[in-house]
């Protein structure tokens, strides 16, 4: 009886998978997971992003000064969609994070170019996160000296012999040190939101069902709508607490910026995480266990964190992976607080930003409301 039984440990096999493929949610995520993770890492993750918006302000309009704007476009990484605008609209652009860059060719680009006084062509970048711009900006100082090497020939041609005929002045603005952590840490405000208001929720919630305390709860008169928000509430304040540390954390160890407005900031936290802890109620009403609500926070924070543009710039995914990433309330809030910290973005210029997580709580509460009245069922 001592003895290793091939015969009893082949039992014990059979009767675990069995148990295993009866919890379908839990073995749907033990293989969709590692698929998601490879689609998102294989196609959806780029760390060179080309292709990025850029406002055109051409005072020129002079043959130069079109060779040197279609070069600019030939590199790849700039794509130029705003063009005939003033500089002031274009800085607008800019701050409202419509595009990435905005180049300016002054009136006198080409006169200046032709008596050799050396005219300058100022790039402006939006470089509250440095490595979506630094490939670009690299690209564009590679070409200075090779942009009008068509153009200057004939009475021109001497200007090919010497140093570049004129130069681009880089303006990088929000960040004009290109410190990572001016990027990092205002994001990690999210993350950990997302991470532990979806988490916290969905657990709290299970553990009831878990431990026969639900029952208790449904014998009372209290309506789905006023469990749902009394629940919720004593994480929304948790989520303070967290940011409190958070924002504390980043003023005084790290010296991030607060140019925008504090109390601005912390009203639309609130809607982050109030949509948050939706997705986590929502969640709660779909897992038997604690096991498979940890599982689901999972399934739900990789893609957050991964398609928000907090590890990996966000244009530079693919138009597939940024339409998921428009979904997630993370991509809109990282935006949100770069913006407000780093830009002082005021709220109408936030708006773009702030009704997608509006539809999203909508959505995620109406969702988690009616899944809970199927449990009262």
């Amino acid at each position: 009886m001592n003895r290793f039984s091939l015969a009893r440990m082949l039992a014990v096999f059979i009767k675990e998978f069995q148990q295993m493929m009866r919890d379908r949610l839990t073995f749907a995520m033990a293989v969709g997971i590692p698929i998601m993770q490879l689609i998102m890492f294989g196609y959806a993750i780029n760390t060179d992003p080309k292709g990025l918006p850029t406002a055109l302000v051409n005072l020129d309009h002079g043959p130069l000064a079109r060779s040197f704007s279609a070069a600019v476009q030939n590199t790849g990484y700039f794509r130029i969609d705003h063009a005939g605008f003033s500089e002031r609209e274009a800085e607008a652009l800019v701050e409202n994070g419509k595009v990435q860059f905005m180049l300016v060719i002054p009136p006198d680009f080409s006169q200046k170019l032709i008596r050799g006084e050396k005219p300058s062509i100022l790039l402006s970048a939006d470089a509250t996160d440095p490595s979506a711009a630094g490939n670009a900006i690299s690209a564009l100082n590679a070409i200075v000296p090779l942009a009008l090497r068509h153009d200057l020939i004939g009475p021109l041609r001497y200007l090919q012999n010497t140093a570049p005929a004129y130069e681009v002045r880089i303006h990088k603005r929000y960040n004009p040190e290109g410190l990572s952590r001016y990027n990092i840490v205002p994001g990690l405000i999210g993350t950990i939101l997302t991470m532990t208001m979806v988490m916290l929720t969905s657990l709290a919630m299970t553990r009831e069902r878990e431990r026969g305390t639900m029952e208790n709860l449904l014998a009372t008169p209290v309506r789905p709508a006023e469990v749902m928000v009394g629940k919720i509430l004593p994480y929304v304040l948790i989520g303070y607490i967290q940011l409190t540390v958070i924002i504390s954390a980043a003023f005084v160890i790290f010296d991030v910026p607060m140019v925008g407005s504090l109390p601005l900031l912390l009203t639309l936290i609130g809607v982050f995480i109030m949509a948050n802890l939706a997705v986590g109620f929502t969640f709660s009403t779909i897992a038997k266990n604690q096991l498979q609500a940890m599982q689901m926070t999972f399934f739900f924070f990789l893609p957050s964190i991964l398609l928000s543009g907090f590890m990996f710039p966000f244009r530079a995914m693919p138009v597939w992976a940024q339409s998921i990433g428009e979904v997630l309330p993370l991509t809109h809030f990282l935006r949100i607080v770069r913006g407000i910290l780093l830009k002082g973005n005021s709220v109408a210029q936030l708006t773009q930003e702030l009704w997608p997580m509006l539809v999203f709580l909508f959505v995620a509460g109406f969702i988690a409301l009616k899944r809970y009245r199927q449990t009262l069922d």
